[in-house]
């Protein structure tokens, strides 16, 4: 019995929930929304007058504006009832294609206040699967696709059902998206790192997995599966064809299981350089040897110019995986019931948007366009914003929402931090946040190689005010350094 009679304290509870940490919105995340609503309620000691927050690839929270046409269509389905009013009157008010997509998807749906099949929509999920088909030139089985709560529901439902005991060991990148480390620790499952090359802007190498691989192996843990986030997170790198086929042919010959997190496939920002190629794709074309290579390629509508975060709509698409299994996963996901349905119309939308010739097309045309074009300005802004501060360099992002700089810190600075008990990024970062109200992720929060320190930003904030949110963090940068120069 705890303090207070209480039988749930935090001695209480399950070890591995206190032992999970999600950086992404960690402490700083929480201090950011201290002062962010401490402003809102009048507050004025704070020399900025709204927080930034870069912690998150969170597209609409920092101003990106909706795709039209989406919203037209959800706003439809969530009042059918406009649907009942005379054509002419309602395309005083929607295009004809907005109409017809709502009054199709209705016709499959029923009504969006009701479950729906437990694995999705099965008319969405052959739209996500003809989406694959035209993406990848290959077959996509709507039966090996399930839709899920955002993209995370998704790798979580599957490295739950990969662990089979503490032993069971996952390659996961480092740098890496935090949700993977937390997941693992919530499995009591094993993450064994694989370092990317930040000197050779992030790339692979299969040499560095076969040794992790090696290394984890002669310490007894079972390496089933590997974890690949194309374009990175938070590194923002994009896999080259060569590289892809030269990882599934290592998963292969290791018996590896894939996982393929693809959710910023439409943020590729250098696509004649560095195109996206899909492991699904690249798989597919390998030929009959890697006909039984397992993989789970993810998508989502959180990312891309879609931006749709608090939908909650993603994808898993299920490669060469055993009946049986498929099954199994069919009743984990039935347990849950079924996804949200307003992200599984989103999953639709973002996977059958208005093509050429359809009325609505011009119109999102533009808003895609504008909103692709804005980011890989602003991409390359921050990047070379950071690269040309004193002690810091930053690869540029090729791909993804976020640059992930490295920072050198001066040894009064470190000390500095230790007497405050904070990792020294983390402290940068606090302090950024209290002196700029730009909030980012320390790099420990990501994994990082020993002896190096960064922190990840997303390049989110309105285009129009870039100008002043990077000036605004030169200026701390260089009166951090002054303050703790040696």
């Amino acid at each position: 019995m705890g303090k207070d009679g209480k039988i749930l304290t935090v001695d209480t509870i399950n070890p591995v929930v206190k032992k999970a940490e999600y950086a992404v919105r960690g402490k700083l995340a929480m201090r950011a929304d201290e002062i962010n609503q401490a402003i809102l309620h009048g507050d004025t000691r704070y020399p900025f007058d709204k927080v930034a927050f870069c912690n998150i690839g969170n597209p609409q929270q920092l101003q990106q504006k909706p795709i039209t046409f989406f919203r037209q269509v959800a706003s439809l389905c969530e009042n059918p009832e406009l649907l009942e009013h005379p054509r002419r009157d309602l395309l005083k008010l929607y295009p004809a294609d907005a109409i017809d997509r709502a009054t199709t998807l209705l016709e499959h749906i029923g009504s969006i206040g009701a479950y729906s099949h437990s694995k999705g929509v099965p008319y969405i999920r052959e739209n996500v699967a003809k989406f694959i088909e035209r993406r990848d030139g290959y077959p996509a089985d709507p039966h090996h696709i399930f839709l899920t709560q955002g993209a995370s529901a998704g790798v979580q439902l599957i490295m739950q059902t990969i662990t089979q005991s503490p032993s069971t060991g996952f390659l996961i990148p480092i740098p890496q998206y935090p949700l993977y480390s937390a997941t693992l620790t919530l499995l009591d499952a094993t993450p064994v790192p694989y370092y990317l090359y930040e000197n050779k802007d992030w790339a692979m190498d299969v040499e560095n997995l076969a040794g992790s691989l090696r290394t984890a192996r002669d310490k007894g843990i079972d390496v089933r599966a590997m974890v690949v986030i194309n374009p990175g997170n938070p590194t923002g790198q994009c896999l080259s064809q060569d590289t892809i086929r030269h990882v599934i042919e290592f998963c292969h010959k290791e018996r590896i299981i894939l996982l393929a997190d693809e959710v910023y496939q439409t943020n590729i920002y250098y696509p004649e350089q560095r195109p996206f190629h899909s492991f699904k794709k690249v798989l597919r074309s390998m030929g009959a040897e890697y006909k039984d290579q397992e993989l789970f390629s993810f998508h989502s509508v959180s990312k891309g110019m879609v931006g749709e975060c608090g939908r909650r709509g993603g994808y898993v698409e299920c490669t060469n995986i055993d009946d049986a299994v498929l099954d199994q996963l069919y009743k984990m996901a039935s347990i849950s019931l079924c996804p949200n349905v307003h992200g599984q119309i989103m999953v639709d939308l973002m996977t059958n948007p208005p093509k050429e010739g359809d009325p609505s097309y011009p119109r999102y045309r533009e808003e895609y366009d504008a909103i692709f074009e804005s980011l890989k300005r602003r991409a390359a802004l921050l990047a070379q914003c950071f690269h040309h501060m004193e002690g810091m360099t930053c690869n540029d992002a090729e791909g993804a929402l976020y640059v992930f700089p490295q920072i050198r810190l001066p040894k009064k600075a470190l000390a500095a931090a230790k007497e405050a008990g904070l990792a020294p990024d983390a402290f940068y970062a606090f302090e950024m946040l209290e002196k700029t109200g730009v909030c980012v992720v320390p790099g420990s929060g990501f994994g990082q190689e020993p002896g190096t320190l960064h922190f990840r930003s997303t390049f989110l904030p309105p285009e129009e005010l870039f100008t002043k949110f990077c000036a605004r963090i030169e200026t701390f940068h260089r009166e951090f350094l002054d303050k703790y120069k040696d």
